[in-house]
């Protein structure tokens, strides 16, 4: 894993910018963990280009953890339409600020355990959060790093948490916010769903797909 991040760290640079190109948040948003936290939710089961508008939709009318705690579902809702599954996510980012509200004083939490026991927060929207927003070493795996990891035969897992814990393992703990910044870039541009492009890749030659 070292070696393929060295590679696509060289040709994409920064990779996908903390909490924006890889979650959908605008170039104008700060990568706050408010932001980072909110925007992730919204990207669940969606396009990162409909992540994009509603998260700026939102944003642009409700940019506090108080003011989307005192919305209505309706309103949220509305904003957020691009996402997907608007009333769920919408009820979901409400009860998400209130209890920010009520039991962490406004602040987003950095700890795992923490952001676990929010509305809509699994396992790749926590170590999201905590490394795009905290700048802590944390594995964030979406269908990107999922699908890319088995078919270079990284892994061989059946669900992205079994990923999380098996790139762990073979990972350095300090590259470990690299996996989510260079593989989903990659995911984005070469080694995409349905017709990857196996010729322009650069880590072709490492991957067991593309020996086979």
């Amino acid at each position: 894993m070292t070696a393929v991040l060295d590679i696509l760290s060289k040709e994409y640079g920064e990779g996908a910018y903390p909490g924006r190109s890889s979650e959908g948040l605008s170039p104008e948003w700060d990568p706050s963990p408010f932001h980072v936290l909110i925007a992730t939710i919204l990207s669940q089961r969606t396009r990162d280009d409909n992540t994009r508008k509603a998260s700026d939709a939102l944003f642009k009318r409700f940019d506090s953890v108080g003011s989307i705690a005192n919305a209505s579902v309706p309103e949220i809702s509305e904003l957020i339409k691009p996402a997907g599954f608007p009333k769920q996510k919408g009820k979901a980012l409400i009860d998400v600020c209130k209890i920010l509200i009520e039991e962490y004083d406004s602040t987003v939490p950095s700890e795992t355990d923490e952001l676990l026991k929010l509305p809509m927060v699994g396992r790749k929207t926590a170590n999201c959060v905590r490394s795009y927003a905290f700048g802590l070493q944390a594995i964030c795996v979406d269908t990107h790093v999922h699908r890319i990891a088995n078919i270079m035969g990284m892994v061989r897992t059946r669900n992205p948490d079994e990923t999380e814990f098996e790139l762990m393992k073979i990972t350095p703990e300090e590259r470990w916010s690299d996996i989510n910044r260079y593989i989903v870039r990659h995911g984005q541009t070469v080694c995409v769903p349905n017709r990857p492009k196996c010729d322009a890749c650069s880590v072709a030659d490492m991957c067991d797909s593309r020996r086979e």
